[in-house]
Order: structure tokens, then C-alpha cells, then sequence
């Protein structure tokens, strides 16, 4: 451990990206029905009028999941800002999926193929909100 590390960041772990939805069915949809994430909770918080909801691919006790926030009285979409960038999701057939989601009505902007400069197959698909999504092909 270098001097400038932080005491105990050996046994720190990325837990979660946030994401505000505007509309909870639709993003749940996306991720567990399109993406196969599971839903692994969701709670209300009346007081504070929002709910969140996590979904992924495995137990949050060892892996990184997505929370999907929901305000309740959140009528306009959010703006996304330019900072963000996208997720990314490991799919063993980046043209099958992208097919699978054109199909089901996801925006596509960028279809399957391999990278401008050589390397991978990838695409990007956009979920309810307009949040990006890579689909990165790996076997």
C-alpha cells in the first residue's frame, strides 16, 4: 500500500450506479425483461415520496447492481447532462440482442458491430429514459 492510500481501500467495492426514472414500470421492464437483471428489491418511501429499486445479475453482497430511482411527482424526463456516459453489459451476441430490442421497440442508435478501430463487437441501446447502454459481445 502506497503512503497517499487510503487506510482499508483494500476491501472497499463498487456497489451501485444510480439512475432516476421517470416511470418505474417501464424501467423495470427494460433491465429484468430485456436485459435479464432480477429484481432484488424494491421500496416505497412515502415520506420522501420516491421508491427505489434495485435490479442485477446476482446478490448485491458480491456483485454491482443498478438502483433505479423513482420520484413519484417527477412528471418531465431528466436531463441526463453531459457527463454521464453509459453502462455497459457483457452479451455473447451483441446482433441477436440488438434484434431482440428493435423488436421489442428499444431505440438502437448504434447497432451491432465491431469498434471504428478494429477489436470487439459492440452497440448501444437506450432504455424508457435514454440512459445508454453498451452491449459489449463476449463469449
Amino acid at each position: 500500500m502506497s503512503a497517499d492510500t487510503v487506510a482499508g481501500s483494500d476491501k472497499f467495492r463498487f456497489l451501485h450506479t444510480m439512475l432516476r426514472v421517470k416511470d418505474l414500470d417501464k424501467s423495470l421492464d427494460f433491465y429484468t425483461r430485456l436485459l435479464g437483471m432480477k429484481l432484488l428489491r424494491k421500496t416505497d418511501f412515502p415520506g420522501g415520496e420516491f421508491t427505489l429499486a434495485f435490479v442485477g445479475y446476482g446478490d448485491e453482497e458480491d456483485q454491482t447492481v443498478v438502483e433505479l430511482t423513482h420520484n413519484w411527482g417527477q412528471q418531465e424526463p431528466y436531463e441526463l447532462g453531459d457527463g454521464f456516459g453509459h453502462l455497459a453489459i457483457a452479451v455473447s451476441d451483441a446482433y441477436a440482442v440488438c434484434e431482440a430490442m428493435e423488436k421489442a421497440g428499444v431505440n438502437v442508435p448504434r447497432p451491432a458491430g465491431p469498434m471504428k478501430h478494429g477489436g470487439r463487437v459492440i452497440a448501444f441501446v437506450e432504455d424508457p429514459d435514454g440512459y445508454k447502454i453498451e452491449l459489449v459481445e463476449r463469449d
